[in-house]
C-alpha cells in the first residue's frame, strides 16, 4: 500500500500532467477560428471551468482518433458512479477524461468583510460563537469523467433544444438581455443605422450610460451585438483598476461573450470576428500568452455563465446528464488503470477605452 508520500507524488505528477496538456490545448488556439471554436464548445460544457473544458476537448479528440468513440465530440460527461445513477455503465477499458477539480478548506470568521479575520478550520473543528462558515478551493486535484459515448445502459432523455431559422434570433432573448443591461444602470438604444454610432453594430457609451445597436441589420445580428455591449458593461467599467486590459482583450472578452451567449441558444457562430488571438495575448506586459487565454476564457465563461442563468429562454443543455443528481453524495475512490474504481470529480461549479465608449465589432 502506498504511503501518504508516495500517494502525493502520484497526485503531483497527475497534476503536472494535466498542466502540461493544457497548455498544449491552449496553444492551439492560435486563430479567431480557434477561439470561436473552442468557446462554441464550451458553451455547450458551460458547467466546467475553461480550463476542464479544453481538457475534455482535446482528450475526447484524442479518444476519436484512435478509434475508441464513434462520435467525433463529447455530448454528457459525468463520473463513473453518476453514470450509474443514471443506469449506465462505463464501457470496459475506457479511459477516463482527466480534468482538474477541487479541493476545498472550511474557513470561519467573525468579520467577514475583513478579508485578513478569516481562519482555517481543522478537520472536525466548529466555529466559535458567532462566526460565519465558508468553503473555499484550497488546491486542486485530477479526477475523471467519462462521455455518454463511453458509456452502455438506459436511453439518456433528450432535452429540449432551441431550433432557429437563418437569421432569426431566439425568443425572449433581445428582451431578457435588454433587462440585464438596465439592471446595471444602462439604457438600450436602437439607431436607424452605423453612422449614428461611428460606423459600429454596436456601441456602449459610459458617460451617458447608454447600450445603442443599429438596426439595419437581421434580428439575430442585433442579438448578437446586444450581448457583445453586455459583455463590455459587465467586464469593462472604465472605473474599475482590474478591468483594464489591453483593448484587443477587451473586444475579444465581449465578443467571445456574445459568441458564448449566442452558441448556448443554438446559434450560428461562424460569422463571428475575433481578432486574431496571438497577437493580442502576446502584447500582456509580464504575462506569457498561454495565462493571458486561459485567463480570458474563464472570465468569459463566469461572465457568460452569469447572463445566461438569468435568462427565462430555451438553450442547449450544459454538459451535464439529464435527470442526474448533482446533489447527491459521491464516494470517491483511487483511480486506476481500470474504471473500476475512478476518482469522482467534484462539479464546477476588464478593458476601455479612455473616453468611456466602447465600439463594438
Amino acid at each position: 500500500m502506498a504511503t501518504k508520500e508516495e500517494a502525493r507524488a502520484a497526485r503531483d505528477a497527475k497534476l503536472d500532467e494535466l498542466h502540461e496538456r493544457l497548455t498544449g490545448a491552449v496553444e492551439t488556439l492560435v486563430s479567431g477560428d480557434d477561439w470561436a471554436r473552442a468557446l462554441s464548445f464550451a458553451a455547450r460544457f458551460r458547467s466546467r471551468s475553461f480550463n476542464n473544458t479544453l481538457l475534455i476537448w482535446v482528450q475526447h479528440e484524442a479518444n476519436y482518433s484512435a478509434g475508441r468513440v464513434s462520435e467525433p465530440f463529447p455530448s454528457f460527461v459525468a463520473g463513473y458512479r453518476q453514470w450509474q445513477q443514471l443506469g449506465r455503465q462505463v464501457q470496459k477499458g475506457q479511459p477516463g477524461l482527466q480534468i482538474f477539480a477541487p479541493v476545498t478548506g472550511r474557513f470561519a470568521s467573525s468579520n467577514p468583510t475583513d478579508s485578513d479575520s478569516w481562519r482555517r478550520l481543522e478537520r472536525g473543528e466548529k466555529p466559535r460563537p458567532g462566526e460565519v462558515v465558508r468553503s473555499r478551493m484550497i488546491a486542486a486535484r485530477p479526477a475523471y469523467v467519462w462521455d455518454a459515448s463511453q458509456t452502455d445502459g438506459d436511453p439518456i432523455p433528450e432535452p429540449p433544444s432551441p431550433k432557429l431559422l437563418e437569421g432569426e434570433a431566439p425568443a425572449g432573448l433581445w428582451d431578457g438581455l435588454t433587462a440585464q443591461v438596465g439592471a446595471a444602470g444602462f439604457t438600450v438604444l436602437r439607431v436607424p443605422h452605423e453612422g449614428m454610432i461611428h460606423g459600429a453594430n454596436g456601441m456602449t457609451d459610459w458617460s451617458a450610460r447608454t447600450v445603442a445597436v443599429r438596426e439595419n441589420m437581421d434580428h439575430a445580428a442585433q442579438v448578437k451585438t446586444l450581448a457583445h455591449e453586455l459583455g463590455h458593461v459587465l467586464l469593462h467599467d472604465p472605473d474599475n483598476e482590474d478591468a483594464q486590459h489591453h483593448r484587443g482583450i477587451g473586444e475579444v472578452e465581449a465578443e467571445s461573450v456574445a459568441l458564448m451567449v449566442g452558441a448556448a441558444h443554438g446559434m450560428d457562430t461562424s460569422g463571428y470576428t475575433i481578432p486574431y488571438v496571438s497577437s493580442w495575448a502576446a502584447r500582456v506586459d509580464g504575462k506569457e500568452p498561454v495565462e493571458v487565454v486561459k485567463a480570458t476564457g474563464e472570465r468569459v465563461r463566469k461572465t457568460s455563465l452569469g447572463i445566461l442563468n438569468q435568462l427565462d429562454t430555451a438553450m442547449l443543455p450544459d454538459g451535464t446528464p439529464p435527470g442526474l443528481d448533482r446533489e447527491a453524495p459521491q464516494k470517491a475512490q483511487p483511480h486506476r488503470s481500470s474504471p473500476s474504481k475512478p476518482l469522482e470529480p467534484a462539479p464546477h461549479a476588464a478593458s476601455s477605452p479612455s473616453s468611456g465608449v466602447v465600439r463594438g465589432l
